[in-house]
């Protein structure tokens, strides 16, 4: 059985990689206040992405949609609303989630869902 840790960080430094070659520039990882944390902060034409990485096995993908339920929302609001009070950045942002399905023989498949608050 594969550790559900490795397979995370494999797939969250999947998702950079993923980010970068489609025009993201990363400006954080695994970004912490308080309690709150936030995968990957990035922009790109102006707008600053926060993203959320859900790694999971190949086939099992719905459940990465599920657990952004009302409580993880919650959370990555105030995390947002935190950065952003911090004088971080003054302009336009939104929640991104990477879902990202992870093969036995290593390979990622990667869905990626912009603006997933609306």
């Amino acid at each position: 059985m594969v550790d559900k840790q490795a397979r995370g960080a494999e797939g969250e430094a999947f998702t950079v990689d993923w980010l970068r070659s489609n025009g993201f520039y990363i400006v954080e990882r695994n970004w912490r206040y308080g309690h709150y944390e936030v995968d990957i902060i990035a922009t790109r034409r102006g707008v600053v992405h926060f993203v959320e990485v859900k790694t999971r096995a190949l086939g099992s993908i719905e459940s990465a949609y599920l657990a952004i339920d009302t409580t993880k929302r919650t959370a990555l609001l105030r995390a947002m609303r935190a950065y952003t009070y911090a004088g971080r950045y003054g302009c336009e942002f939104q929640v991104d989630l990477a879902a990202v399905e992870a093969a036995m023989d290593g390979s990622f498949i990667m869905h990626y869902n912009e603006n997933i608050l609306g």
